[in-house]
Parts: structure tokens; C-alpha cells; sequence
């Protein structure tokens, strides 16, 4: 049952990828974590020049445990925008010089099979990222993330994505993480300001996109 399995979510993934790459992101199919994490050093790193990293929250991200490579690469500067003990002012500062990144890596909220990226962010420097700036962009997705269109994108973020993320985040206070049901709140600490549906990449191939053969991410 698990080999059919994998072998639907093949099919399915190498459509989506044949969607993103007619909408110019580059992409990439790999079976597991280990696998997303071989692509980028053989890959996609030979293909660029990089000095500078730095990244947007993405649990499949940390998955692929790709930072420790960067972080080992003494050519490499990885700029740190999640550091504990750090101000916050400091870190937001962080997070703007990381759109001068030559590398960016994270994740996507959501992946539709006709190509299209679709995000939520709390501050931004993620969706604004994937937007601008950084010259490259390396987004990691599992399987699950693949949906039919931007509607059921916006009903996965809405309804689970968003209420989730806010609930692995215990300094946040908002409504959805006692209900986990999203009601479009007025939170001081509201997760969902900054939408993105990224159609194409411009220019091509500046977002490489690593379509992951597991679940993966919220």
C-alpha cells in the first residue's frame, strides 16, 4: 500500500512540477528530506554563487537540516533571523538586511497544481522575500501542500495553516489558538497580514521550487 501510494503522489507531483515550470520556477522532485538536501548541494548550489544565506520560518525547511550545511561552509555567511536572547528590534533589522541575501531559503503555506505559490505572513519577511530581493529562492514543500487552485489555498491557510502555525507559537495570544478555527481577528499578535500568490517567477528560475515526496510542514 505504501509503495502505491508513493507512486500516486509521483504522478501528481511531477504534474505540479510540469505547472511550475511552465510558469518559470525551476523545480526539482525529491523522495524525502535527505534526498531535497542532496539537490540543493549538488544541484543548485554549483548553479550559484553564494556568500550570504539566510531563511523564513519553514518547518520542512528545518527538515532537509540544510542550515547545518550552510552554517558548516566557512565561505558562507548565514545571517541569523531567529536567534534567541537577540532584541526584537535587532531581529527585525536582521530580517530586512536578509532580503540582500544571495540565497533565501523556506517554505510555502500552499502549492497549487496549476503552478502558483500561495503565502500568509505575520511580518512579511518571508512573502516579501519570495517576492523581492534575495537574488535566489530555494522553497522546500511537501506533498501536502499541493491543492487544486488558489480557493482551496486559501481554505488550507485559512483553515489550518494559519490556526496551527499560531498554536506552535507560545508567545503568541490570538483566537484561533483556543478555538484553532480562523475569525479573521484584530490581534495584536494576528499571524495573517501579508498575502502573496506568486503566479510566476521573475526572472525565470530566480525561485527553485523542491517538491518533497512526504508530508511535510503545516
Amino acid at each position: 500500500m505504501d509503495n502505491n501510494i508513493k507512486m500516486y503522489w509521483e504522478q501528481r507531483l511531477d504534474e505540479c512540477r510540469k505547472s511550475l515550470e511552465e510558469n518559470n520556477f525551476k523545480t526539482y522532485l525529491a523522495n524525502d528530506c535527505k534526498d531535497a538536501k542532496r539537490i540543493v548541494i549538488e544541484d543548485i548550489l554549483p548553479q550559484i554563487t553564494v556568500k550570504t544565506v539566510s531563511w523564513g520560518d519553514s518547518l520542512t525547511f528545518h527538515a532537509t537540516e540544510i542550515l547545518d550545511e550552510m552554517r558548516r561552509n566557512p565561505e558562507i555567511v548565514v545571517l541569523e533571523t531567529f536567534a534567541e536572547n537577540v532584541p526584537r528590534e535587532e531581529i527585525i533589522e536582521r530580517r530586512r538586511q536578509a532580503l540582500l541575501t544571495d540565497l533565501f531559503f523556506t517554505g510555502s503555506n500552499a502549492i497549487t497544481e496549476t503552478g502558483k505559490l500561495v503565502n500568509l505572513d505575520m511580518v512579511g519577511n518571508r512573502t516579501g522575500a519570495i517576492t523581492f530581493g534575495p537574488l535566489n529562492v530555494v522553497i522546500f514543500a511537501g506533498r501536502n501542500k499541493i491543492v487544486p487552485d488558489v480557493d482551496a489555498a486559501m481554505k488550507r491557510i485559512r483553515s489550518y495553516a494559519a490556526p496551527a502555525n499560531a498554536i506552535r507559537h507560545s508567545s503568541l495570544d490570538t483566537p484561533c489558538i483556543k478555538t484553532s478555527r480562523c475569525i479573521d481577528c484584530n490581534s495584536p499578535d494576528r499571524i495573517c497580514n501579508s498575502l502573496t500568490i506568486t503566479e510566476k517567477s521573475y526572472p525565470k528560475g530566480r525561485i527553485r521550487v523542491v517538491l518533497i515526496n512526504e508530508d511535510h510542514g503545516l
